[in-house]
């Protein structure tokens, strides 16, 4: 997806968000303080209403901006340094087997699992790292059955980012549940399997061929992740 970004006032690659609708970091906190919690930032002033929602227009204001610039950029670096969780169970033979299953089945043509990153200027922590995300980070045709009749930017309407798998095993450690897909509709990672279509459908017809030994070693495979 390309995007406008609102700081180097210019069109650019999108990385981040279900439709990669953001730039990087930054952009996505200011989203997510704007829609989520109501709160302005400088580069998400104003509030988020609509003309028809007169209550939310009136509603008291904690000032322009809600948070400083001061407060949010150290909410940005703090999530640019998270680390990744750890993966487990390398050694058990049904997740090696599952690694092979999600390699046959075509997974990793849009899950890639491997990359380098770039140089960051003054963050030695962030820069040449290899990293494994699981994802191409770009936007796919997902199938009619998944599309939310908007277009994104240049996101069409069943076009999805790859979403990440690192992590993907903490889930309900995490979160607390193992809900997966931009509306939750996919109660754990069976299901989210089941719902992809258009691009990954071959990768969804290669699971539902396996044997139900092969989908349990390759749920275990992404469960270690």
């Amino acid at each position: 997806n390309r995007v406008w970004d609102h700081r180097a006032q210019r069109v650019a690659l999108a990385r981040f968000g279900w439709k990669a609708n953001q730039p990087d970091i930054a952009h996505q906190t200011a989203a997510a303080f704007s829609s989520e919690i109501g709160m302005s930032s400088s580069l998400r002033p104003g509030q988020n209403c609509t003309d028809a929602q007169s209550q939310c227009r009136s509603a008291p204001s904690g000032g322009e901006p809600e948070i400083s610039d001061e407060m949010f950029e150290h909410i940005v670096r703090y999530q640019r340094m998270l680390g990744v969780p750890a993966r487990r169970n390398l050694e058990s033979s049904q997740v090696r087997t599952g690694a092979k299953m999600f390699m046959d089945a075509g997974c990793t043509a849009c899950h890639r699992s491997t990359f380098v990153t770039g140089e960051v200027p003054g963050e030695p922590a962030l820069s040449r790292q290899t990293i494994h995300p699981f994802t191409d980070m770009l936007l796919h045709d997902m199938g009619a059955a998944l599309a939310d009749n908007r277009v994104d930017f240049e996101a069409a309407p069943n076009e999805w980012r790859t979403s990440p798998l690192w992590g993907l095993g903490l889930q309900q450690a995490v979160n607390g549940h193992t809900r997966l897909l931009h509306d939750g509709r996919a109660r754990d990672i069976n299901e989210a399997i089941l719902w992809h279509g258009g691009e990954a459908e071959r990768a969804q017809q290669a699971y539902l061929s396996m044997t139900k030994e092969q989908r349990a070693a390759l749920l275990a495979f992404l469960n270690s992740l």
